[in-house]
């Protein structure tokens, strides 16, 4: 089980299971908590926003193919993270399905962590003040993929929207500890709806 999925369940629940398989030549790990959430939906979902990113960025997504070791999708308390360490890119399962995310939004999610990968891959070392310069990096990032796309304007109105923020709204601190508590929150609800729990 990794690190962060320990932090996802119950003092009384079984680890939940994990899905290895294999998206656009990158291993993806699946620790699927949610009874409410078919694995296959994820998987197909993913394959889909990697398709977008390798049609309309594929300069992107051969640095990503490069720079990002694997995937890992699970429970998180945002759309995405990166992890310098391990070197995967964290999309968060229930965004990865929710209907009203469209995937050019999973897609630029991963474009916007792709490029903290590559940026940490680049620069070794990274100071904690330069952590809203880094975050306005990978919301342009976003923005020229929005651009890109077709249907891309839901991409494109968010990078703009973040761009335009103070630096520490754009790169603002999380207590974790509470966002962890108000997933979980989420799940037991999501649970007692699906009558499994």
């Amino acid at each position: 089980m990794g690190l962060l999925s320990s932090r996802h369940q119950g003092a009384d629940e079984p680890p939940p299971a994990e899905h290895h398989v294999v998206v656009h030549g990158l291993p993806v790990r699946i620790v699927n908590t949610r009874p409410d959430i078919e694995t296959e939906h994820v998987i197909q979902r993913l394959t889909a926003a990697l398709d977008l990113i390798a049609t309309f960025a594929p300069r992107r997504y051969r640095w990503l193919r490069h720079d990002v070791a694997g995937f890992v999708v699970e429970r998180f308390a945002c759309r995405g993270a990166f992890f310098p360490q391990s070197r995967e890119c964290l999309v968060e399962l229930t965004f990865t399905v929710n209907p009203r995310h469209g995937l050019p939004e999973i897609a630029a999610s991963i474009v916007h962590e792709a490029t903290h990968a590559r940026v940490a891959r680049m620069c070794r070392t990274r100071s904690p003040e330069q952590h809203a310069r880094e975050e306005r990096l990978c919301r342009r990032a976003e923005l020229e993929f929005g651009l890109a796309l077709p249907d891309g304007a839901v991409v494109v109105q968010r990078a703009r929207d973040s761009l335009a923020l103070a630096d520490r709204e754009v790169a603002p601190a999380v207590d974790w500890a509470e966002a962890q508590r108000r997933v979980a929150a989420a799940d037991a609800q999501a649970r007692g709806r699906s009558g499994a729990g």
